[in-house]
């Protein structure tokens, strides 16, 4: 590769770090900002109108895996492109529904554009480029990026939404998501025309695996499971923290702000999973996740007799903004990259159905178990139980069903 050229593979991590960042900001993290005056316009209840978002991420889950093998065989260009395409006619569609099932039907749709367009396509794009080195630090700064998400948006949209109102902010929000992410999915997006080249030296590489090979691992289901009970009891958390908090003299404000703490924590948990990856390894790095997630989740059920909560915000801040990166990086390293999307889908079908069931299935918990802290306990008990089995578990895996490497050629796809 000539001296001074720039590897492609970085101009696709910087076209995902403004796609992924616009598209959470406004189909993912627009919906609770305008969950209000949809409930008044539509005249439904609060259950019934998140219930359209829990739809959403419920398809998205089940998309996952065909998202996944369309990636692996053709690349994200035509995919993130389509997608983009309908996630802005269903924000359209989305500010104009009169009905909750105009509501339901748009989500299930935005479902399957969800899936052709966040991280599971994206980390599956950055991977195809990234297969020898330099994998963690392109996913880092796409993470980085795309976690400022939330802190960019939902201000611009909580102010559009006081000066135009729901339907006026949408739409203007989908004209602008269009204008930006179709012609950058469409003229960004690259896949490499030939199998990397390792540098000289370089670290032996595991072999790719095939989905059907990576499933008849123990790893993989160690991970699957793993994964499905961190996002339960994350998004359990996010959900319920504020009524419990408030149950036990805490006002609703300090519970709100906690969340906000721990989704800004998830920055610097980020920042340190390459140094800490590079000296435990992604798979280490995720039991590590999961204990820590443990620990914080233990202190919730003393939230009336300890004095402060602040160490339970940095810790499942931190150990959530390294939950994601733990995910993509552990997949890549032991099951290759060459069919990483549709493993990595595979992984994500239980990971986002849990994030989709989390606040029902917490509901149902406090209700079966009688208090919130007994559900507490549970959701740590279980998460120390998936750390110990993924620190545990062999991770060398000797089943693959390989496919003919393609024919390297010298220089490309080194992510220097």
């Amino acid at each position: 590769m000539p001296s001074g050229r720039v590897f492609y593979g970085w101009v696709v991590v910087a076209v995902l770090c403004v796609t992924e960042t616009i598209t959470w900001g406004i189909v993912y993290y627009g919906f609770p900002v305008f969950l209000r005056p949809m409930e008044e316009a539509l005249g439904a209840s609060r259950v019934a109108i998140t219930g359209a978002f829990s739809l959403g991420l419920a398809v998205s889950a089940l998309a996952a895996v065909p998202v996944g093998k369309w990636i692996d065989r053709r690349g994200p260009r035509a995919l993130m492109t389509a997608g983009s395409c309908l996630a802005t006619l269903l924000c359209l569609a989305w500010a104009r529904v009169e009905t909750l099932p105009a509501l339901y039907a748009v989500w299930a749709g935005m479902g399957l554009a969800m899936a052709a367009t966040l991280y599971e396509p994206a980390f599956a794009a950055v991977v195809s480029w990234f297969r020898f080195h330099g994998r963690d630090r392109a996913l880092l700064v796409l993470t980085l990026a795309a976690g400022l998400a939330s802190t960019i948006f939902m201000p611009i949209e909580a102010w559009m939404l006081e000066r135009s109102g729901w339907r006026t902010s949408i739409t203007i929000l989908a004209v602008a998501m269009g204008a930006v992410t179709i012609p950058l999915h469409a003229f960004g997006l690259r896949r490499p025309t030939a199998e990397p080249e390792p540098a000289p030296g370089a670290a032996p590489v595991a072999p790719s695996f095939t989905l059907a090979g990576a499933t008849r691992t123990p790893v993989f289901w160690v991970l699957a499971v793993a994964f499905v009970v961190g996002n339960f009891a994350t998004v359990s958390v996010t959900v319920h923290l504020i009524p419990y908090l408030a149950d036990r003299g805490y006002g609703a404000a300090l519970g709100a702000a906690m969340i906000g703490w721990m989704g800004a924590m998830q920055l610097p948990g980020r920042l340190f999973f390459v140094p800490i990856a590079a000296w435990m390894g992604p798979r280490g790095v995720a039991a590590g996740v999961f204990a820590v997630q443990a620990a914080a989740m233990a202190q919730l059920p003393f939230a009336g007799i300890i004095p402060s909560l602040t160490p339970f915000v940095m810790m499942l801040g931190a150990a959530n903004g390294m939950s994601t990166l733990a995910r993509a990086s552990t997949i890549a390293q032991l099951f290759g990259a060459r069919h990483y999307g549709a493993i990595s889908g595979a992984v994500a079908l239980g990971a986002n159905g849990a994030r989709a069931l989390g606040p029902v299935g917490a509901s149902l918990l406090v209700l079966a178990l009688g208090s919130y802290e007994r559900v507490f306990w549970l959701l740590s008990a279980a998460l120390a139980c998936v750390s110990v089995a993924v620190f545990a578990t062999r991770a060398e895996v000797t089943t693959a069903e390989e496919t003919p490497a393609l024919p390297a050629v010298a220089g490309r796809g080194r992510g220097r």
